[in-house]
């Protein structure tokens, strides 16, 4: 269960939760997640993540223009365990969003009172998806 708010001058832009598109059945409705099912490691093949993450949720309801220079937040609740979910970060897909949405910082809530503060023009210098590719 994550969450994302996009905040700019002390004024909340926007929020997005990580679901299902409108319509659709989120995987707690279906009784099963696709990706556990097909045993895909966390943090890969999110193509096949039935969710709309919530950065994007984030970004698709907000204009570009207040996310210029804004901040988003996010938080997440371990599903099977209720407990806060700790050293999160954003998918590549995402990061991919929130760098053309021009935000400039996203801060992660790690635990009750740690926060983790990343620069999103490190992700465009040090991009980290040119890694994985393997050539």
């Amino acid at each position: 269960m994550y969450g994302a708010i996009i905040v700019r001058n002390d004024v909340i832009v926007s929020t997005g939760y990580c679901g299902a598109p409108r319509g659709r059945q989120n995987c707690c409705d279906m009784g099963y997640c696709l990706r556990e099912k097909m045993k895909i490691p966390r943090g890969e093949r999110y193509e096949l993540c039935r969710s709309v993450h919530s950065e994007a949720n984030a970004i698709i309801a907000a204009p570009r223009e207040l996310m210029l220079g804004a901040a988003m937040y996010q938080a997440c609740i371990d599903v099977s365990t209720g407990e806060l979910g700790v050293n999160i970060d954003s998918c590549q897909m995402c990061k991919k969003l929130i760098i053309n949405a021009g935000i400039e910082s996203v801060v992660f809530r790690n635990t009750l009172t740690k926060y983790r503060v990343a620069a999103v023009a490190d992700w465009v210098t040090d991009d980290d998806s040119l890694g994985k590719i393997g050539y």
